[in-house]
């Protein structure tokens, strides 16, 4: 009998690997209430509160290049990040832990500036550094993240609450930090062999802020309580909208109707995708990174809503048999797809 060949983690996908990975694992304690398999975990602290801790890692090479990511944008992106899955749970951001990986090339001065622009993010959120860890790397810069928030215990909101004739929101326009990242690759090939470069970005300056200093959206958080709203299910966009939405719908065990013509894309997005032979949608359906939240309501809230004037509705939920599909203009109907290691 031929040797069993080992699995290759591209076969699964990202989540499909999670899933492998995590499944089977039950919890032991009465107060974990949520482990893998949301935006964060939800922790029962007694008194109707509760804990919501998620943690995230970036790796340079992968996650960001240095060549032209300024270390303070990194340090204020890397708590954009971690917050981002707090606030995916209606919950409060706290705390947060900054661990760091280390190579012998990076200095102490640009460590500061990592955490300055850490703490400028922080002092936005009203969060605090509380710790983490410092090691020695031998593959560049790694940084991870701990985020700790709290809510109310009926308030927390998770993926799997969404219902039929829900009304699907986002919070922001999409595909912009997709964007931001291919004019900075485009500049870097262009200039690579140029002794004093001067990258093209005029008129692309906000494409290169979703990119590079993406900001959570914390506002939301705070204008859905003020109204008096509960999402149904939430999820941070970070993996861009066709693979959040159906991960939102996997959890809630729903389809998904969301509509061409209402996908918000701003227009230095759809000018520079044009320009460099992307279609503006595959940008904002799969680019990730813009950390908008991706959040549910009943079609009875729809009015409280729109008054709210920070959020576009753009779709619908549907029945689980219905798939997750996007909708043209002329009435097709077309099945969203997870790109590359995202898929499932």
């Amino acid at each position: 009998m031929a040797d069993k060949q080992p699995t290759q983690i591209a076969s699964l996908g990202e989540f499909g690997l999670i899933d492998r990975l995590t499944s089977h694992l039950k919890p032991r304690n009465a107060s974990t209430l949520t482990a893998a398999g949301d935006d964060a975990a939800v922790i029962d602290c007694g008194g109707g509160r509760v804990m919501v801790v998620s943690t995230d890692m970036m790796m340079e090479g992968i996650d960001f290049d240095l060549t032209y990511f300024p270390l303070k944008h990194l340090g204020y992106k890397v708590v954009t990040r971690g917050v981002s899955d707090i606030l995916a749970m209606n919950a409060r951001p706290r705390q947060i832990l900054l661990s760091l990986g280390v190579s012998a090339k990076i200095s102490v001065e640009t460590l500061e500036e990592l955490y300055n622009g850490a703490e400028t993010a922080c002092k936005e959120l009203g969060v605090d550094i509380v710790g983490g860890d410092t090691t020695a790397s031998v593959t560049g810069l790694t940084i991870n993240i701990t985020a700790v928030g709290e809510a109310a215990r009926d308030e927390v909101v998770y993926r799997k609450g969404a219902s039929e004739h829900d009304l699907i929101c986002i919070t922001g326009n999409l595909g912009a930090a997709y964007m931001g990242l291919h004019l900075l690759e485009r500049e870097k090939r262009v200039l690579s062999d140029v002794a004093d470069p001067e990258p093209q970005f005029a008129g692309n300056e906000y494409l290169l802020e979703s990119y590079l200093k993406p900001r959570a959206r914390q506002d939301i958080i705070e204008a859905l309580a003020e109204e008096g709203i509960r999402p149904t299910a939430m999820i941070d966009l970070s993996d861009g909208l066709a693979s959040d939405l159906r991960q939102l719908c996997k959890a809630s065990a729903c389809g998904a109707r969301i509509y061409l013509e209402r996908i918000p894309i701003a227009q230095q997005t759809t000018a520079l995708a044009e320009q460099m032979n992307i279609d503006p949608v595959v940008a904002a359906l799969n680019g990730g990174e813009d950390h908008q939240l991706l959040f549910t309501v009943p079609l009875a809230m729809q009015e409280k809503v729109m008054r709210m004037g920070l959020v576009d509705v753009i779709g619908h939920i549907t029945p689980a048999q219905s798939g997750v599909c996007l909708v043209t203009p002329d009435g097709e109907q077309i099945a969203l797809r997870a790109p590359a290691f995202d898929r499932e």
